[in-house]
């Protein structure tokens, strides 16, 4: 942590600092140890912003590739000249099909009249375009919800669909059913690839086992024999889900890529309980407050425009606790800081991934970099 009279004076603020040092470290210890299990790293960068700086730190760690769910991003990152394969991890709208198939090496695949449509983007583009068809183990987002049908359009992309490459196959778990990896839900994927397997007498390359929330499998020794893919984007960038919700740490992973710096507006004793009749905030939510009696308390220069969820946030000084915050406001009982505050000194935070979210993508958040992270290919 930067000692805060560095800080004073050298906005402007908000900022968001990145270590690209310390991301390359986090790939390097992942990808070690997935290099050891017969398991590819693909580096997911949506949370990033898709920042070629970030990008290169991950390949200079060792991905083995890169991803987005933005075919934007995507298309930003091939001309900013990242020679990598690309990967786009959000199923691509009709719409998109032209672009996927221009910006895109490869892409995540649910439908059986978006895989024809991009056939025929793909031949147009004059490119053979990977795909990874995806099954739903239970986490209801994207995929085929009956193996079999899964199998059937895997078999017809194969045989049907020249200016597509089947790569594999893969599933997604835990972004919005909440649903944990397990060794018998993946391994109903591992058993899913097998049959397509010997329906098309070859090897798929790809056996994709979600995201960071497969990694506890992984360290454990857990992870299904036959899945050789991970695509983590948290586990690298935030790096707090793991130790924080799932108890798991991931020797040599750090949280401290990401810093977001904000700048004090004002410091007041005030009630810790709002006066008056209490109804709806600015976002129509009734929070709780707590009666905590007269509090010293902070006004930040950054809001929910810039970070999304304050709860996101982790204050990196004991005795900054943060307590609220609206569009463009922080507020943090400060009533524990152990040296005195004032206008213009500058807080420190960490960011779960929701804050890491928004204060990427926000233009109002500076964005500086520091440490190499260049890309070796």
């Amino acid at each position: 942590m930067i000692l805060p009279d560095e800080l004073r004076g050298a906005g402007p603020f908000p900022e968001l600092a990145i270590d690209l040092d310390v991301l390359a470290s986090n790939v390097r210890a992942l990808a070690g140890l997935c290099r050891a299990r017969g398991v590819r790293l693909t580096g997911v960068v949506k949370g990033a912003d898709g920042m070629p700086p970030v990008v290169r730190a991950m390949l200079a760690g060792g991905c083995d590739e890169i991803a987005s769910s933005r075919i934007g991003q995507l298309r930003a990152l091939r001309e900013a000249g990242i020679g990598s394969p690309l990967l786009l991890v959000r199923i691509p709208a009709p719409g998109e099909l032209a672009e996927t198939a221009r910006w895109a090496d490869r892409s995540l695949q649910s439908d059986v009249s978006v895989l024809r449509a991009l056939d025929r983007e793909a031949d147009r583009a004059g490119r053979r375009h990977g795909v990874i068809l995806m099954l739903d183990l239970g986490d209801l987002r994207e995929g085929w919800f009956d193996e079999a049908e899964l199998v059937e359009a895997a078999v017809r992309t194969e045989r049907d669909l020249p200016a597509l490459e089947l790569l594999g196959i893969g599933t997604n778990l835990g972004c919005y059913g909440s649903i944990l990896p397990t060794p018998e839900n993946l391994g109903r994927l591992a058993g899913a690839a097998r049959r397509i397997e010997d329906r098309i007498g070859r090897a798929l390359q790809v056996v994709s086992g979600g995201a960071t929330s497969s990694i506890p499998l992984l360290l454990s020794g857990k992870l299904p024999p036959g899945i050789n893919n991970l695509r983590v984007g948290e586990g690298l960038l935030a790096a707090r889900d793991l130790p924080h919700f799932y108890k798991v740490d991931v020797p040599g992973v750090s949280p401290g890529v990401f810093t977001l710096r904000a700048e004090v507006i004002e410091v007041r004793t005030k009630p810790s309980h709002p006066v008056g009749e209490i109804f709806i905030d600015a976002f129509g939510e009734r929070p709780a407050y707590a009666d905590r009696g007269p509090r010293k308390r902070a006004l930040l220069a950054v809001g929910k425009q810039d970070f999304g969820k304050h709860e996101s946030l982790v204050p990196l000084e004991p005795g900054v606790e943060v307590i609220g915050s609206s569009s463009d406001h922080l507020i943090c009982d400060v009533e524990d800081l152990g040296r005195p505050l004032a206008a213009g000194d500058v807080l420190e935070f960490g960011l779960f991934y929701p804050a890491l979210l928004f204060a990427s993508q926000s233009r109002y958040v500076r964005k500086t970099f520091r440490g190499g992270g260049r890309d070796p290919r």
